[in-house]
């Protein structure tokens, strides 16, 4: 049974800091890219950031150079640290586990951060 498990959300004073974690099972961890997303109320889910299986990240504009997202391949964990803060980053985090060749899809249920003015 595959699961992605992601926590770590909170709430934070505008330019301040949370990590996001979210730990996979049931999956081959190490083939799979690993991405967050985020959905505020009233918007559709947009991506966030994505791992490669080797490591390499690419980010959405809006977060490049606050965010920085990373795995543990030991740990099936993919983390997602996030900087100066801001209240447009106020959103539900989602984790998704991606793997194209097989048409793998998974989600978590995700994670409140909200960011105060």
């Amino acid at each position: 049974q595959v699961q992605l498990v992601d926590s770590g959300g909170g709430l934070v004073q505008t330019g301040g800091s949370l990590r996001l974690s979210c730990v996979a099972s049931g999956i081959r961890f190490t083939l799979h890219d690993m991405n967050w997303y985020r959905q505020a109320p009233g918007n559709q889910r947009e991506f966030v950031a994505r791992v490669s299986p080797s490591g390499a990240p690419d980010y959405a504009d809006s977060v490049k150079g606050r965010f920085t997202i990373s795995r543990d391949n030991a740990k099936n964990t993919v983390y997602l640290q996030m900087n100066s803060l801001k209240p447009e980053d106020t959103a539900v985090y989602v984790c998704n586990a991606r793997w194209n060749l097989v048409g793998a899809n998974y989600w978590g249920a995700g994670t409140l951060v909200t960011v105060s003015s």
